[in-house]
């Protein structure tokens, strides 16, 4: 603990040392758990292996194969090797505390992306990047279903933050370029009169270089 010195017996320190190749997290859990310490945190354990010279012999990474120590272990209240406050300390399946309250959004939460597009929450599962999803493109297939493969929505009048599906126009993903600067046109920075040409363009362009293999 913080303010005063923290006394090992010499059996603790032997054991200590015998396990220093653990994770800290587990090497503290089962050191209280072994030895019923409440007043040692993980950062103590791991001050005094430094201290100590204890080198664990990890080089940080799980290797294929390698079985979690706690595996299959389960930590009831009780006394003696199942110390009650490491109960304490458990998390419960889908429990969230501290930052993670914070920053976590319910499902429906809308934000905006880097990109300048209106995203909405959609689950809590995984993979994370999949949770958000943009509404633009609910909206959209709500009426026309899914997109098809190379194919995207293109917004109509340059704001990628209105969500209205009579404001996205599905387009091959490889006509593009030819509206996002490569062909000198910068189709969302582009006067509203004008915008309608460069699209027409691009599509005869498109439809050429489909049709004759060529650019």
């Amino acid at each position: 603990m913080k303010g005063r010195a923290i006394s090992y017996s010499a059996d603790e320190l032997a054991w200590i040392e015998a396990n220093r190749g653990l994770v800290i997290g587990d090497l503290h859990h089962a050191f209280c758990e072994r030895f019923g310490r409440d007043d040692v945190s993980a950062v103590n354990l791991n001050a005094l292996r430094k201290r100590k010279g204890w080198k664990t012999g990890r080089t940080g990474r799980f290797e294929a194969g390698q079985t979690p120590i706690n595996k299959g272990r389960k930590c009831p209240p009780g006394v003696g090797g199942n110390h009650p406050n490491a109960r304490k300390t458990q998390f419960r399946k889908g429990e969230r505390r501290g930052v993670a309250v914070d920053l976590y959004k319910t499902i429906g939460t809308e934000r905006l992306s880097k990109d300048g597009y209106v995203e909405r929450k959609i689950h809590d599962g995984l993979p994370l990047q999949s949770r958000w999803r943009a509404v633009h493109l609910i909206r959209w297939e709500e009426l026309h279903g899914p997109v098809p493969e190379g194919m995207c929505l293109k917004s109509l009048d340059g704001n990628k933050a209105n969500t209205d599906p009579a404001n996205w126009e599905l387009i091959p993903r490889a006509m593009l370029p030819r509206l996002n600067g490569r062909y000198g046109r910068d189709y969302d920075h582009a006067s509203a009169e004008v915008k309608p040409t460069i699209m027409a363009i691009a599509k005869l362009e498109h439809r050429a270089r489909t049709v004759g293999g060529g650019d």
